[in-house]
C-alpha cells in the first residue's frame, strides 16, 4: 500500500486557525507532512498546532500578519530553520470582517481604507508568500503552493467588492507564478470555494442567505473546510505533478450553470 501522500514534506498554512485553514493544516498533517501554522490569531492557531501533535503529528504555530513582508519572511525563516526545507505553501489568510462590516459594499460607498486593508491582506500576502517561499522551494528543487481564491472572484455581485477584486488578483498572481516557475519545479494552482460552513460564514450570513445561496449549487448539501483541505492535498503532493497554473472550482456546481436554474428547477419540481 502507497504511503501517506505528503510523507517528509514541509507545509505551511496562513489562516489556520479556523476554518479552511484549520482543516487544511489537520489534512496536510495526517498526510505526513510537519505544519506550520501562521495566523494573526495566535491561541487559535496554537490550539489547531496541539490538535496535530495529539494525533501524532508534528507542528507549530507563530503569530504572523501576513500583510506585513518581515512577519510572513519570518514565519518562512522559522519554518525552514526547525524542518530543514519548505515543500508545501497554503497562502489561505483573508480578510472578510469589511464584507461581514457592511464595509464593502458597492463601489459608490467603499472607502479607500477598505479596499487596501483588504488588498493587502488578501492579495499582497499571497504574494508576500510566493515571494518568500520560492527561493526556499527552490533550494530542494521545487514545491507546490495552493492559494485559496474565492468564486466571488469570477462572477459580479452587489456587495463584497474590494473582497472579491482582491480574489481575481489571487487568480492571476496564481497563473503568473505557475508560468514563470514551473519549469523549475514550483508548481502554483488557486481554489475558488463555494459556499464552505465555516465560522465566518455561520456569523456573516443569515439562514435565508445561507438557504438562497445553496439553492444554486448542483449538490444538496454545502461545502465543508475538509472538502477544500482534500484539494489542497492533492495539489500539494505528486499526484498532481502534471496540475499547475489552475483556478480549480471547488464550489458544488454553483458557476456551472445560466442564472435561471434555480427557477426552472423549482418550477419542474412543482410540476411533478
Amino acid at each position: 500500500m502507497p504511503g501517506p501522500l505528503l510523507e517528509g514534506r514541509v507545509a505551511i498554512v496562513t489562516g489556520a486557525a479556523s476554518g479552511i485553514g484549520r482543516a487544511s493544516a489537520l489534512r496536510l498533517a495526517s498526510e505526513g507532512a510537519r505544519v506550520a501554522i501562521g495566523d494573526i490569531d495566535l491561541p487559535g492557531a496554537t490550539v489547531v498546532a496541539e490538535e496535530i501533535a495529539a494525533a501524532g503529528g508534528v507542528a507549530f504555530a507563530r503569530e504572523t500578519d501576513v500583510s506585513d513582508e518581515a512577519a510572513f519572511r519570518a514565519l518562512i525563516d522559522a519554518t525552514c530553520e526547525r524542518f530543514g526545507r519548505l515543500d508545501v505553501l497554503h497562502n489561505n489568510a483573508a480578510a472578510l470582517g469589511n464584507a461581514r462590516a457592511g464595509e464593502d459594499e458597492g463601489i459608490e460607498s467603499l472607502e479607500v481604507d477598505v479596499w487596501d486593508r483588504t488588498m493587502a491582506i488578501n492579495a499582497r500576502s499571497v504574494m508576500l508568500g510566493c515571494k518568500h517561499a520560492i527561493p526556499r522551494m527552490l533550494e530542494t528543487g521545487g514545491g507546490s503552493i495552493v492559494n485559496t481564491s474565492s468564486g466571488a472572484a469570477i462572477l459580479g455581485g452587489l456587495s463584497g467588492t474590494a473582497y472579491a477584486v482582491s480574489k481575481a488578483a489571487v487568480n492571476a498572481l496564481t497563473q503568473y507564478v505557475a508560468t514563470q516557475y514551473g519549469k523549475r519545479g514550483i508548481r502554483c494552482n488557486a481554489i475558488l470555494p463555494g459556499l464552505i460552513m465555516t465560522p465566518a460564514v455561520d456569523v456573516g450570513l443569515s439562514p435565508a442567505v445561507v438557504e438562497m445561496i445553496l439553492d444554486h449549487h448542483m449538490t444538496p448539501e454545502a461545502g465543508r473546510p475538509e472538502d477544500i483541505a482534500a484539494m489542497v492535498a492533492f495539489l500539494a503532493s505528486d499526484e498532481a505533478r502534471y496540475v499547475t497554473g489552475q483556478l480549480i472550482r471547488v464550489d458544488g456546481g454553483i458557476t456551472s450553470h445560466a442564472p435561471t436554474y434555480a427557477d426552472l428547477r423549482r418550477m419542474a419540481d412543482a410540476a411533478r
